[in-house]
């Protein structure tokens, strides 16, 4: 009775396996195509970087979006390295990594897509406020030194009609813009062309000299000229006014790792089972009455 029984169980086909070829190599396929994303992103970045001065480079690292996108790339390197690897040669170990890996990314995501509204509140705090004004402030002193830095500046002034962090008097940290009497910039105590208030009618030709000395005039004149808002508390407006938007960016950051955990976690539970078939088949092989 006890070898009938035994010839009913998958053990009895040698063919018989539990891993799904289809599920092996669509992890494998998901982890490859994002693998290339990363190898793109560190790419750029380096290409970026590479193609800076070196003085302007090592001074505003801590600002420079090349160096982020490199690190996000990396990250994203090593964790879909593992992926591809493991699912091809069904390693557990390289599958739990990603599979915590992203488990800890994906919770982040939704964690803070959760907290947001409580972030608005607590984050612009005195203390966190003086932080985020403290990179922006670095931020605008490498304006000229960095033109991807000065790209993401322009843009985001433009984008929210904002002028630098918390008032426009901030570009005055910057060496070109400061307003010393002994600056001898020709930029002196001006604000760049992205602090511009612009007309619809005027976008085609764009006076880049629109800001010049545009720091010497009080607010109320200013506002004439230029946007005269900080870009912080435009920044926190915005968030507020957006947070579905926000909410939906983060739901979908969060979907394809979810997959890639769901992906894992099946691959994995299929391989343990695989495992346990082949060590019943060895013991089954060696004494063949058990």
């Amino acid at each position: 009775m006890g070898t009938g029984s035994s010839r009913e169980t998958p053990g009895s086909n040698e063919d018989f396996s539990y891993v799904s070829p289809v599920v092996k190599y669509l992890l494998f396929l998901f982890n490859f195509l994002f693998w290339i994303i990363s190898l793109v992103m560190v790419s750029v970045g380096l290409y970026a970087r590479m193609t800076k001065h070196a003085e302007a480079a090592l001074a505003c690292v801590s600002v420079d979006p090349a160096v982020m996108l490199m690190v996000v790339g990396v990250l994203m390197f090593i964790i879909t390295f593992c992926g591809c690897v493991g699912s091809l040669r069904e390693n557990i170990c390289l599958l739990q990594t990603v599979s915590q890996e992203l488990s800890v990314s994906s919770l982040t995501v939704i964690f803070l897509l959760q907290l947001v509204a409580g972030i608005l509140g607590f984050v612009f705090s005195d203390t966190a406020r003086s932080k985020v004004t403290e990179m922006i402030n670095n931020a605008i002193l490498h304006y000229r030194d960095d033109s991807d830095l000065q790209n993401l500046i322009d843009f985001g002034q433009m984008e929210f009609d904002c002028c630098g962090g918390v008032t426009y008097t901030d570009w005055s940290n910057n060496m070109y813009f400061n307003c010393s009497k002994d600056n001898p910039s020709t930029e002196r105590c001006s604000v760049p062309f992205s602090c511009c208030v612009i007309s619809k009618e005027k976008l085609v030709v764009v006076n880049t000299m629109c800001g010049q000395g545009k720091q010497e005039l009080n607010y109320l004149e200013a506002g004439n000229y230029i946007h005269t808002s900080g870009c912080i508390d435009k920044l926190v407006n915005w968030i507020h006014s957006n947070l579905f938007l926000i909410g939906g960016i983060a739901l979908g950051l969060a979907i394809p790792q979810l997959v890639g955990i769901f992906l894992s976690q099946i691959l994995i539970n299929q391989i343990k089972d695989q495992i346990e078939l082949q060590n019943y088949n060895l013991k089954h092989r060696s004494d063949p009455w058990s």
